[in-house]
C-alpha cells in the first residue's frame, strides 16, 4: 500500500522542478500565419478585427488559440513570436500594445489602454489568470512574472474640486515601470507610479504605495522592504 504523506509537515514531500515557461525556446511564428495577420489588418477595420477577436476569445481549441494570437497580431501595435493567450481575455484600445516573443496571458485577463497610451509588454513575460492591467502607461521588462489575479492602477482621480463628484474630476496618469526579472505575487496591487527594480519580488496580496529597489522582497499592505535577495 502507498505510503502518502501526513500532511503534519514533518513528512511533507517538497520537490524542486525545472522551470518550463522561464526556460522556453521562443518558437517562431509561420510566414503564413505573420501574411494572413498583415492581410486582415489591410483588409479589415479595426471594429471588424475586434469583432473577430470577440468569436474566437472564448474558444479552447488549437484553432481559436490560434486565431487569438493572428487577430492580436492583426489589432496591437505589435507582436512577437510564439504569444500565447488564454481564454476570455479582454483588450481595450489594442492598438496601442506591444508584445515581445514568448509571452503568456492567461485566461479572464484585462489590459485597459487608452488611444494616446503606452503599454509595453517585454520578451517572456507570464501573465496569470485574472490579472488587471490599467495601461495607459506601463512597461514590462523582459521575463516578468505576474501573478494570478495580481493588479496595476496607472491612474487616479484628482478629487477637486470638492463639490464634483470624484469620478468626475480630472484623471491623472502615472507611468508604472517593472524591472527585469521581478516577480510580482498572487493578488498583489500596484498603485499609480511605482517603479518595481529588476529582480525583486513583490509578495503575495502586498500593496505597493512606493517604489521598490532592485532585488528587493517587499510585502503587506503597504508593503514595505523585507530583505535584499543579493545580500543573504
Amino acid at each position: 500500500m502507498p505510503n502518502y504523506p501526513s500532511g503534519n509537515g514533518s513528512e511533507t514531500a517538497v520537490r524542486e522542478v525545472a522551470a518550463t515557461f522561464g526556460r522556453r525556446e521562443t518558437r517562431q511564428d509561420p510566414a503564413w500565419e505573420r501574411d494572413f495577420a498583415a492581410w486582415l489588418k489591410s483588409a479589415r477595420s479595426r471594429e471588424e478585427l475586434l469583432e473577430m477577436f470577440g468569436q474566437f476569445r472564448s474558444g479552447e481549441s488549437v484553432f481559436d488559440s490560434m486565431m487569438r494570437r493572428v487577430t492580436m497580431r492583426a489589432l496591437c501595435k505589435s507582436v512577437g513570436n510564439d504569444l500565447q493567450v488564454a481564454p476570455s481575455v479582454v483588450l481595450k484600445h489594442p492598438e496601442t500594445m506591444e508584445f515581445g516573443h514568448s509571452v503568456f496571458i492567461g485566461a479572464q485577463t484585462m489590459i485597459q489602454g487608452r488611444f494616446d497610451g503606452t503599454c509595453r509588454i517585454g520578451n517572456h513575460v507570464w501573465i496569470g489568470p485574472q490579472a488587471y492591467f490599467d495601461a495607459r502607461d506601463i512597461v514590462l521588462e523582459d521575463y516578468v512574472g505576474w501573478g494570478p489575479g495580481a493588479k496595476v492602477l496607472g491612474s487616479t482621480h484628482t478629487a477637486e474640486p470638492l463639490d464634483v463628484p470624484i469620478i468626475a474630476t480630472g484623471l491623472v496618469i502615472q507611468p508604472v515601470r517593472v524591472g527585469f526579472g521581478a516577480d510580482i505575487g498572487m493578488n498583489s496591487s500596484i498603485l499609480p507610479g511605482v517603479q518595481i527594480g529588476a529582480h525583486a519580488i513583490v509578495g503575495a496580496g502586498s500593496v505597493v504605495t512606493h517604489d521598490v529597489p532592485d532585488y528587493a522582497i517587499v510585502a503587506g499592505a503597504p508593503a514595505r522592504v523585507l530583505r535584499f535577495r543579493n545580500q543573504e
